[in-house]
């Protein structure tokens, strides 16, 4: 019998190409997006599809419920789904961390909805394996940052917290590390941050921001979504899974420096501030 995965944020980038490799790898695939027609090519190539958002409560349960009544199980789930909004923390008002389909909802709350629902089908199988998408943000905070780092940290720790409760029953709990990635989640997070309303204190972050991606650095550390997709596919196969996976040089170049002083670190972020000011 075919093991069955249910990812969320399906509909392009590491979704999509976690789905399909997925689907190459004989797994009966959920393929979920908040639009069920952006998903639908997916379930031309064999993936059965739903219409999914991670904020809605009721959608959670009733696709999850779906997926156990047709396959009888669900083996992974891959909490895929994200957000983010690129500011000054100053800048980014508390309504935007809060607010329904922003940061917090859809990184933190979303995947824990996830969870609770299909913790009590793994439970009663003994099995299972969760894979929630982090990032290096979630263990390293860079200026301009600021909330979408919180909301990863914050999946970062009910993870932590998750992998030693669900151990007991058998279930893996896994955090997958990109850094920069090929797709066009960051483009999404400039355009989140064209419409704050800034301060003016901040413009050397975004000018720096800019600077590094018009000289192509973003571009020279980034993997294809089809790298980490392969690194969730390792992690659910795995029989014992590692807590974590970084994924590409970027990720590892950034994660490294997080055994710097923080003093040295915040020393060489004023050294750029100077030179974007």
């Amino acid at each position: 019998m075919a093991k069955t995965v249910l990812i969320t944020g399906a509909s392009s980038g590491i979704g999509r190409a976690t789905a399909e490799v997925f689907l190459d790898d004989d797994w009966e695939v959920w393929a979920t997006a908040r639009d069920e027609t952006d998903v639908a090519d997916l379930a031309a190539a064999g993936c059965e599809t739903a219409e999914l958002d991670v904020t809605d409560a009721g959608q959670v349960e009733r696709v999850v419920a779906a997926v156990v009544e047709s396959a009888g199980r669900i083996d992974c789930l891959v909490n895929n789904a994200g957000y983010a909004q690129f500011g000054a923390v100053e800048d980014i008002s508390t309504a935007d961390l809060a607010a329904s389909g922003q940061q917090f909802d859809v990184n933190v709350y979303g995947p824990h909805r996830l969870i609770r629902q299909v913790m009590p089908h793994m439970r009663a199988r003994e099995r299972g394996a969760i894979v929630n998408v982090s990032s290096v943000a979630g263990r390293l905070a860079l200026p301009g940052q600021g909330g979408y780092a919180a909301s990863k940290f914050a999946l970062e720790a009910l993870s932590d917290s998750l992998r030693v409760e669900a151990g007991e029953y058998g279930i893996d709990v896994v955090l997958v590390q990109p850094g920069p990635v090929e797709t066009e989640f960051y483009d999404r997070a400039q355009g989140e941050h064209d419409d704050l309303e800034t301060t003016g204190a901040y413009d050397w972050l975004y000018t720096a921001r800019e600077d590094s991606r018009l000289a192509g650095i973003q571009d020279a550390l980034s993997v294809a979504p089809g790298t980490v997709a392969l690194t969730i596919l390792d992690a659910a196969n795995a029989s014992d899974p590692s807590p974590r996976y970084p994924v590409g040089e970027g990720a590892k170049l950034i994660l490294m420096a997080r055994h710097l002083p923080a003093r040295w670190r915040d020393a060489a972020l004023g050294v750029i501030r100077k030179l974007t000011g």
